[in-house]
């Protein structure tokens, strides 16, 4: 795809300073901008960088003035970050722009879908399958039966959804997610073996919900696992069965969440957290990377660590470790004490 200079100052309501027949097909850093490609200045530290790059256009502040000479056309504009932010917004939109069904699909029956669907080459849907409008089924997708799927969903490809999966409106899911696959239910018999617990409920995802790469979301042993709506989900997330996730909680990669966790509303937690089972964290709560969970969390607390001790020996020393301050101010006392004797 490529766009002029004048194309593209209309969409973003700039003014073009140079030529505005130019045209561009890629994206660039500044610093490494070539012929046609497009690029912004934003940060006064990347300035030097305009009077050498090759790239063929340039997004600049409307108050920009070049001390030396320049090559590349600008297209001057009140804010150049939020300009080309929304340039890449636009542009995949266009780049997502697909519609139709390619072939080979396998569609059921008594599968449904909306106006304006794209679905990709090696999609499954199965029975009783519901898909809305303006969804965008990428290739190699996997739709088990009596899936519902809203409007404007992204599913990319690679996915799986088991049977019985909800998703609301304007979802993204992104590639190799796992959605409703048997949660982690087994039971100890006599001899020591275990036996597999059936896992019968389902996933429900509410709108606007997003989920990164690689993320699984076990379905429910009974009743559902719930991701409610604008939760943000990074990479490589594992959620377990009959969870919870409060609206507008984001989470980042690699962290994992046992069963039956109840996590509230508007939480941030960082990358490689673990949270155990049968927890209730509460809304607005902030955990750090790396952190261990153990225990339920009361509204608007920040927490961080996890030290990987012998089980017995962590919970002796913990006593001591939350009465350190404590401690400390009575050492100091004692030895300015001894100090002035």
């Amino acid at each position: 795809m490529k766009f002029t200079a004048a194309q593209i100052a209309g969409i973003l309501e700039g003014e073009v300073d140079g030529d505005e027949t130019v045209a561009v097909s890629k994206l660039a850093k500044i610093e490494e901008g070539t012929k046609g490609s497009l690029t912004f200045l934003a940060n006064p530290k990347y300035t030097h960088y305009i009077y050498n790059t090759k790239a063929s256009i340039t997004i600049v502040n409307s108050d920009f003035t070049a001390e030396n000479p320049i090559t590349t056309t600008l297209i001057r504009v009140e804010n150049a970050y939020e300009a080309f932010s929304k340039l890449l917004e636009y542009y995949n939109q266009v780049k997502m722009n697909k519609t139709g069904i390619e072939q080979p699909v396998f569609i059921s029956e008594s599968a449904s879908y909306g106006e304006t669907i794209y679905l990709g080459a090696f999609t499954y849907l199965g029975e009783n399958v519901k898909i809305g409008a303006n969804a965008k089924i990428y290739p190699n997708v996997y739709i088990g039966d009596n899936v519902t799927i809203g409007d404007n969903v992204v599913v990319f490809a690679g996915a799986k959804i088991y049977s019985e999966t909800v998703i609301g409106n304007n979802c993204v899911i992104n590639s190799g997610v796992i959605i409703g696959a048997d949660g982690f239910g087994f039971t100890p018999n006599e001899k020591g073996e275990f036996s597999k617990v059936p896992q019968t409920g389902n996933v429900i995802i509410e709108d606007y919900v997003d989920i990164g790469a690689a993320t699984t979301i076990d379905r429910a042993t009974l009743g559902s696992t719930i991701i409610r709506k604008g939760v943000k989900l990074d990479n490589q997330i594992q959620i377990a069965h009959n969870v919870e996730i409060g609206k507008n909680t984001v989470i980042a990669a690699q962290t994992g969440i046992a069963g039956s966790s109840k996590i509230g509303e508007n939480c941030m937690i960082g990358g490689q957290v673990g949270i155990a089972g049968h927890l209730t964290i509460g809304n607005k709560v902030r955990i750090q990377a790396q952190s261990g969970i153990g225990r339920n969390v009361k509204d608007g607390e920040a927490l961080q660590g996890s030290p990987a001790i012998g089980y017995s020996d962590y919970n002796k020393s913990y006593v001591h470790f939350k009465n350190l301050p404590k401690i400390i101010n009575r050492f100091n006392t004692f030895e300015k004490n001894n100090k002035n004797e």
